[in-house]
């Protein structure tokens, strides 16, 4: 596999806050060449980032004022099941990912994202 940088992106994240320096205003927007886009509002991100050196996650959490409960629970119910699939991508670990899997299901149920089972 070539380490050869042979194209590069940008995402840039834009964080607006109060006078508490709580988060009212998001906005995210990737750079792809050829394409200029206006940045896109959000309620909403989680970043985690994989440390090389130290092997640590590094993450950013950050929600706006205005976010609801139910949106949350949605965010985090798509959230974690893309966490799954990712996972099983990434490791083809069929066992663990159906686990997690499960758990989504349970989470879905609980805060009524998806009917009871």
């Amino acid at each position: 596999m070539s380490k050869e940088i042979v194209k590069t992106s940008k995402i840039d994240i834009e964080i607006g806050l109060d006078k508490e320096k709580m988060p009212i205003h998001l906005a995210w927007k990737a750079t792809e060449e050829g394409m200029d886009r206006e940045a896109e509002e959000c309620k909403a991100f989680l970043l985690s980032i994989f440390d090389r050196n130290t092997k640590e996650t590094l993450r950013i959490d950050l929600w706006t004022k205005d976010m609801q409960v139910m949106e949350m629970d949605r965010f985090f119910y798509q959230t974690l099941r893309s966490l799954a699939d990712t996972y099983f991508r990434a490791t083809q670990n069929q066992q663990m990912a159906t686990e997690m899997q499960k758990f989504v299901q349970y989470f879905g149920e609980q805060t009524e994202i998806l009917p009871k089972q």
